[in-house]
């Protein structure tokens, strides 16, 4: 009887873990397997698919255009981590013991996030606008004539990053004040009774004991940027429409490209390559962060 109990626990264990395994497998296991495999074909206009090998590999590393899209999203992903330090300041800020109408604020930074992002593709694309929009408006007031900012190859990208910093600040600012609030407070009477001040204890003890929050959200944000679609597929639009935009290359990213060549010209092989590279891309960079995380993120 006793050498049954383990079988059975066993047997319960897989049957508890069987429908999220199975969802798991359907729908996140089974793509990932089939596009790898699609990375090796090509497709015709009607359907139908023939196996070409290496072919759109070698095609993929000697794209221009892929390059231009790679760059475009390590760029933003690089630039858009500038929301960490904000979300950070931010989270201090709200944490100060005495502060009143702390959820007003944390309800107002967090609008963003729950707000759909074609929404927040749209107003910002109206406050972008050269001809009516409200940035331009407010600059022509101090007598300055501001660019068409997404249509202009100089500040397109640099817009582009200023929503999706704004956009994310929202979410990070509550991670952190969570962990800001986790942080035991004997920790910082006792560097008080030590002479320490404010900013002292912000340095020595809040960023080394938010280290790992610190260290999941960067990992979330590198995963997320390396994925931007939805912002500049909105902002653009795709197709002829996207590419008569004079900044089309510099707002091109990866994901948007493989749209391009799976949906408007049919290149489904080529798109699933460019996919998988996406995978490797964003798997490298996670290990990256893994193996840099030893050197600074601290666990108690």
């Amino acid at each position: 009887m006793a050498s049954r109990r383990p079988w059975t626990e066993a047997l319960w264990g897989y049957a508890f873990i069987a429908p999220t395994g199975l969802g798991l497998a359907i729908f996140y296991l089974w793509p990932v397997l089939q596009t790898a495999y699609f990375s090796f074909t090509e497709w015709g206009a009607f359907g139908g698919h023939t196996w070409t090998g290496l072919e759109n590999y070698t095609r993929l590393f000697g794209d221009p255009e892929v390059g231009r899209a790679v760059l475009n999203t390590l760029t933003y992903t690089v630039l858009g981590l500038l929301g960490i330090p904000l979300a950070i300041v931010f989270a201090a800020l709200l944490n100060r013991p005495g502060l009143g109408g702390v959820t007003l604020y944390r309800t107002a930074f967090f609008l963003p996030v729950v707000t759909m992002p074609v929404a927040v593709a749209m107003l910002w694309r109206w406050l972008y606008n050269g001809d009516y929009g409200l940035i331009n408006q407010v600059l022509a007031l101090a007598g300055i004539d501001g660019p068409n900012w997404i249509a202009d190859p100089a500040t397109a990208l640099y817009a582009l990053i200023v929503v999706g910093v704004w956009s994310s600040v929202g979410y990070n600012l509550i991670i952190f004040l969570a962990g800001m609030q986790a942080i035991p407070k004997e920790l910082y009477e006792a560097a008080s009774m030590d002479g320490a001040g404010r900013v002292r204890q912000f340095f020595r003890i809040t960023l080394p004991m938010l280290s790992p929050t610190a260290f999941f959200i960067s990992i979330v944000s590198v995963i997320g940027s390396l994925q931007l679609f939805d912002l500049v597929f909105v902002m653009t639009g795709s197709g002829q429409a996207a590419r008569a935009n004079p900044a089309y290359s510099r707002l091109q990213t990866v994901v948007q490209l493989f749209y391009e060549r799976a949906f408007v010209t049919n290149d489904r092989g080529y798109a699933a390559a460019i996919v998988m590279a996406l995978l490797v891309l964003i798997a490298v960079l996670t290990i990256l962060q893994f193996r840099l995380q030893r050197r600074w993120v601290h666990y108690v």
